[in-house]
């Protein structure tokens, strides 16, 4: 574990370079509703599947307006195959005596308590710290994230793509070792803080989601592409290819015909489009595979025919959540989901 530098993979020292100057135009107010603090976060991975682990992680502390505290890193011994050593450049030797997350929960969590987790893609990380600390017994201290893709969204920054690289450009800072945790961590720092300060100049709502720390999840292992070895399918789930991040997965067909919406105060029918968005407490793909045994269709958007959106943040600005109160969608939480799935209606006619 490092604290202030990492060791460069061969063996020389990086150097973090000061952070750029302030933003020539800070908000004469802040936003009285913006956050405390950040933790800016990034780990590096086996792979983007469940059963992945964390290789490496690095946190910067910022303040209320994303001037930096402080920082940390620690390369973290995953117990497997480190997967794509090509990217983030660190082979099983190089973790063989590193500490297990187990053994730097605790640190991490502390870097992390009272603060918003910043990150770009942030559904990726959060869902990799997550699942290592369900592994740990324990919970992340975590209860709100910002992507900061979806905060360039949100300022219309004219960007080329989503890519970290990108974002860095638009700002003039220097990547010096892309895919190195602390690196990214700080490039991204360094972008979030004149990102935050023009939201603050023009009253942009942030976009904070609410994290839902895992209670039931399953490590089953995911199979990979045939030919393909430790890490193969991997991509960096930073670079901003995709504006979330979740595997994709092939669903059965649902034998029974959409019956319609969901009534509320009673059962769900076989047959009726389920969406989700936002985190659950259930392992997503357990949740899901509930449902579709139900005889329900897990649908991945929200359209007319969705017959109940199932999220635990009402009010928080997804486009699924957006669509349902558009189309008068019944909306319901985890909690009640779980309950209507032990009492499904059969499908009329059956």
């Amino acid at each position: 574990m490092l604290e202030d530098q990492t060791a460069h993979p061969h063996g020389m020292s990086e150097r973090i370079p000061a952070q750029p100057a302030a933003d020539a135009h800070p908000p004469l107010t802040w936003p009285a509703g913006y956050p405390d603090g950040y933790a800016v976060v990034d780990v590096e991975t086996t792979g983007l599947a469940r059963d992945d682990r964390i290789v490496s992680a690095a946190v910067f502390r910022l303040d209320a307006r994303g001037e930096v505290e402080d920082h940390w890193y620690t390369p973290v011994n995953p117990q497997r195959d480190p997967g794509p050593t090509w990217i983030h450049g660190l082979t099983a030797e190089a973790l063989a005596d590193a500490p297990l997350f187990g053994e730097i929960a605790e640190e991490f969590a502390a870097r992390l308590a009272g603060r918003v987790l910043v990150a770009h893609n942030a559904l990726f990380d959060w869902s990799m710290i997550a699942r290592e600390y369900a592994r740990s017994s324990r919970e992340a201290p975590v209860r709100q994230r910002l992507c900061t893709i979806a905060l360039s969204k949100e300022l219309a920054l004219p960007l080329p793509n989503y890519k970290l690289e990108s974002l860095a450009a638009h700002y003039g800072v220097t990547q010096q070792q892309a895919h190195h945790a602390l690196d990214d961590a700080r490039v991204l720092a360094e972008a979030f803080r004149p990102s935050l300060q023009l939201a603050a100049r023009k009253e942009v709502r942030l976009p904070l989601l609410a994290c839902q720390p895992l209670s039931e999840w399953s490590d089953a292992v995911v199979p990979r592409s045939p030919g393909g070895g430790a890490g193969a399918g991997y991509r960096s789930a930073g670079s901003g290819y995709a504006p979330t991040w979740r595997p994709s997965r092939k669903r059965p067909a649902c034998p029974y015909p959409n019956p319609g919406r969901y009534e509320p105060e009673g059962r769900l029918v076989q047959g009726m489009r389920v969406a989700i968005s936002g985190d659950t407490s259930v392992d997503r793909e357990l949740l899901e595979d509930r449902a579709i045994a139900a005889g329900l269709h897990i649908a991945s958007s929200v359209s007319r025919l969705t017959s109940v959106l199932v999220t635990n943040q009402p009010d928080s600005p997804t486009s699924k959540v957006a669509k349902a109160r558009s189309f008068g969608t019944p909306v319901i939480d985890e909690a009640a989901f779980s309950q209507l799935l032990q009492d499904v209606a059969p499908a009329p006619g059956r």
